[in-house]
């Protein structure tokens, strides 16, 4: 899933939509279900009314919607490209979906008008979430709820070394000074501020996923198809190529040369309801 805001005509680089369709669902079915658990934690309503923040391809937005037998079901997503299959799937009464970006969603919020504010692994690429979940909370109806889901891998290897690597030449200078920001919180940290927002009983749960890949090389493909693309749209297209390079010779070493590769992937899952 996309959210995150992008660097607009920067000279040389790949521009604001880095994302690949076909490289995120690369591992699909590893993918979903967290959107699956996350949506077990929502109480269906009667005629609600539904946002997807950071919908990506749509095709689990559907289910969404399908599931709750929601009123309205709007999907949002920065990336044109991930929205463009968006169209080509039989359309639902109901739902519908948007280009726009998380932080465009709160900035200027209506009154209060959702049923349920979702978003499943896309949350973490906004900032400051203390304010976006207060923010979040204001777009909710009495009764509304907020579910989210977010990985919780900046400390791990894969994430590290990126960040480590960046500091380094022609990287350094190639990014100008930009380096990839960590948002996510800390489990009990967002229990904390769901409670604060108006969210009674919270449920927060830090949920290890474990994915059986075929080999460590397949790590690097699964990055490619979501961290790493902050990194490609702020690089050239040879540089980028490089640092992918550079960033395998760094990180397999030190990963198990295991058949098939262990992948553990810590999720943390977020819900709340605002009290009627």
């Amino acid at each position: 899933m996309t959210g995150q805001e992008g660097h607009k005509g920067d000279k040389g680089h790949r521009g604001d939509d880095a994302w690949d369709r076909s490289q995120y669902d690369t591992f699909r079915r590893e993918r979903e279900q967290p959107f699956f658990d996350l949506l077990s934690l929502v109480r269906p309503e009667p005629d609600m009314r539904v946002v997807d923040l950071g919908c990506g391809t749509g095709a689990l937005t559907r289910r969404l919607h399908e599931r709750l037998a929601a009123r309205e079901t709007v999907g949002i997503d920065r990336s044109e490209s991930m929205l463009a299959g968006t169209t080509d799937t039989t359309p639902l009464p109901g739902l519908r979906f948007e280009a726009g970006t998380i932080e465009s969603f709160v900035t200027s919020p209506p009154s209060p008008q959702w049923d349920l504010i979702f978003s499943n692994a896309a949350l973490h690429w906004a900032h400051d979430h203390e304010r976006l979940i207060e923010r979040l909370a204001g777009t909710l109806v009495p009764g509304g709820q907020l579910a989210f889901q977010v990985p919780s891998q900046h400390d791990t290897l894969t994430h590290t070394i990126a960040d480590e690597l960046a500091t380094t030449e022609p990287f350094r200078s190639a990014l100008g000074g930009w380096t990839r920001s960590h948002s996510v919180l800390a489990p009990d940290t967002y229990a904390r501020l769901l409670y604060r927002s108006g969210f009674s009983e919270p449920r927060v749960q830090l949920i290890v996923y474990p994915h059986i890949l075929a080999s460590r090389d397949d790590v690097v493909e699964w990055v490619k198809g979501t961290m790493l693309t902050a990194y490609k749209r702020r690089l050239p297209e040879n540089v980028y190529d490089r640092f992918v390079d550079e960033y395998r010779e760094r990180l397999l070493p030190r990963l198990d040369d295991s058949r098939p590769f262990f992948y553990p992937f810590k999720r943390i899952l977020c819900w709340g309801q605002r009290s009627a």
